[in-house]
């Protein structure tokens, strides 16, 4: 099976737009999303309404979960408060119903799945060696994917020992041997590691070979959507950069 994976869409519907149109073209059987389909971004329901059909599994993030009312927004960051308030305004009843359908974890084709880790499913950030260790150990499954970070990562845990690293634009592992794998796919919508591109990943799992993919969007249609909507400044201003 060939699956596209994408994760941390955050309301951004340019870049989900692009990403799908590359995803088109890779001859994928399935589409799977980590979540966080809301929240930072200006246009929620056109995102939570393309992933709803197009998704074959899709968890809810930790942003997700804030806009409902889940989390309290106090354990946000300022702006992803304010941006979180003001998507639950938007927030129109269809999206909000698919996004109180999901969980933050769950499995498909053998691979273990989770929003943010295997130790906690919303809020744990797997970005070093060590946090990945135990996240690899705790999984059920060999191969682990993960979103939350917005980092495009690939760790392996081989007996005792870790490695992992950023995974750019066109970097393949393949699959195959004993060692555990955690992969991140990085962020469709806001993406921090330096490359402004939208990100996913291409997942084989009869080849058993994985391939980050990165592609361009109008960033400049997203930040002044954002501004039009008096959202933070900041969440526009980070997506020309990457960071």
């Amino acid at each position: 099976m060939r699956t596209c994976v994408v994760s941390d869409i955050h309301a951004n519907l340019h870049a989900l737009e692009a990403v799908l149109e590359a995803i088109d073209g890779e001859g994928a059987d399935e589409l799977w999303c980590l979540g966080d389909l809301v929240g930072y971004g200006p246009r929620p329901n056109e995102c939570t309404r393309i992933v709803r059909e197009r998704a074959d599994v899709c968890l809810v993030g930790n942003h997700d979960l804030g806009v409902l009312g889940r989390l309290d927004l106090d354990l946000f960051a300022a702006d992803a408060a304010a941006s979180a308030r003001w998507t639950g305004v938007e927030l129109a009843e269809d999206a909000r119903r698919f996004l109180e359908s999901l969980r933050p974890e769950g499995t498909r084709a053998g691979v273990a799945l989770f929003h943010a880790s295997a130790r906690d499913a919303v809020w744990e950030y797997v970005m070093t060696e060590d946090v990945a260790a135990e996240s690899l150990v705790s999984s059920p499954e060999a191969l682990t994917l993960v979103g939350h970070s917005h980092l495009a990562l690939e760790f392996s845990l081989t007996g005792p020992v870790v490695r992992g690293s950023l995974a750019p634009e066109g970097t393949e592992l393949e699959l195959d041997g004993p060692d555990r794998r955690l992969l991140n796919p990085g962020s469709v919508g806001q993406p921090r590691d330096a490359d402004p591109r939208a990100a996913y990943l291409v997942l084989d799992l009869d080849a058993r070979r994985a391939t980050f993919r990165r592609v361009p969007y109008p960033v400049e249609r997203t930040q002044a959507e954002i501004r039009e909507r008096g959202l933070p400044e900041s969440l526009a201003a980070r997506l020309e950069h990457g960071l």
